[in-house]
């Protein structure tokens, strides 16, 4: 995946960009050097565990971090540079967030037909009376019973799945182009889920929309997403073609989120396979690559020495020993035969379904 040339349909590009907090202990960074491009009509999906920085990256790119960080690198909107500058002027316009808590983002005090009709009526012109009517044909689009009356409540009088489907409301109220969806369906039920996520490629095919999907759900994230990238300790560990990144996955951190998943065609009483260890500490973090203490193919090397990003077509990684290759088979190999990694990981036997 290329990172040299920007195309005319390149509507966010990031380059090598970093995001630190400024702590007691030092900086925390957050967001290590990430590079990739994203272009108009295009969906990208964010995968990784809690703590991978996903979601600091992206409000880093909204600009919704507050003032005591430390960013630097590149992030290019629409050609024009972000970083270090005010994106106050995209929001509501050209930029649209859905927030995963809705309803920390919701004023608690405002009626929630309000909190979408103003942004109408202030960016879009609308009359009231037009604001309204667009509100209440919003809330129907998103699935809200009895839009009319919903307009008038209030956040608490609401369901969680219903602040949610507020939330959805607000963002495509201003048409973006742009569109940041971190969890978006996490508090709606499976049935409700699939409703929604329709509805956001349907809106995202009419207006040419960018749409990046911040997941936990690799099923959301192959099913909707035309690339996704896989981020640990705020680095980018692989990023691929959705279809690529699951019928030819290289970095052991992606088969490891993959393992850890129940699978449909498995056996009944099937183990999963977790994830051994915690994320880095993005404060005093290690030298190497991010992943090696939980790594079963991890080698001395990978405590020490930070792997460059390999580059094969549409689709880069970031390992010295990936799955797939003859590397990475002699790796896992030696570990096994010793029965730990170099990090003193424990190679365990698969697990026998019971």
């Amino acid at each position: 995946m290329s990172h040299e040339t920007e195309t005319p349909s390149t509507l966010l590009k990031l380059d090598d960009y970093r995001v630190g907090f400024r702590t007691e202990r030092g900086l925390a960074k957050a967001v290590d050097g990430v590079s990739y491009e994203l272009n108009s009509g295009k969906t990208l999906a964010i995968v990784g565990e809690s703590g991978s920085g996903k979601t600091v990256l992206n409000r880093g790119i909204m600009g919704l971090l507050g003032s005591n960080i430390n960013e630097s690198g590149s992030v290019k909107f629409q050609g024009e540079e972000l970083v270090n500058t005010n994106r106050q002027k995209f929001w509501g316009k050209k930029m649209a967030m859905i927030f995963q808590d809705p309803m920390t983002s919701l004023n608690p005090v405002m009626k929630v037909g309000k909190q979408v009709s103003e942004p109408l009526r202030l960016h879009q012109g609308m009359s009231r009376k037009e604001a309204r009517h667009r509100t209440v044909e919003l809330f129907t689009l998103v699935g809200i019973p009895e839009p009319s009356q919903r307009f008038d409540e209030y956040p608490h009088q609401l369901s969680g799945g219903m602040r949610q489907r507020v939330m959805i409301s607000i963002a495509l109220a201003i048409e973006p182009d742009l569109l940041i969806a971190d969890e978006p369906t996490t508090s709606l039920d499976v049935t409700v889920q699939k409703y929604i996520l329709d509805l956001l490629v349907e809106v995202q095919k009419e207006s040419n929309m960018a749409m990046t999907i911040i997941t936990h759900d690799l099923g959301v994230a192959r099913g909707r997403a035309d690339e996704i990238l896989v981020m640990y300790g705020g680095r980018v560990m692989e990023h691929a073609p959705a279809e690529t990144l699951f019928n030819e996955m290289a970095h052991p951190y992606t088969s490891a989120l993959l393992s850890s998943i129940p699978k449909l065609d498995d056996p009944k009483h099937t183990r999963l396979t977790p994830i051994e260890g915690f994320p880095p500490d993005i404060v005093d973090g290690p030298d190497g690559c991010k992943f090696a203490a939980r790594c079963q193919y991890a080698q001395e090397n990978c405590l020490s020495e930070l792997p460059d990003t390999t580059v094969k077509g549409d689709h880069s990684y970031a390992c010295f020993y990936p799955i797939g290759t003859d590397e990475g088979a002699k790796a896992f190999a030696s570990n096994a035969e010793r029965g730990h990694t170099a990090a003193g990981l424990k190679i365990r036997a698969k697990e026998e379904v019971i």
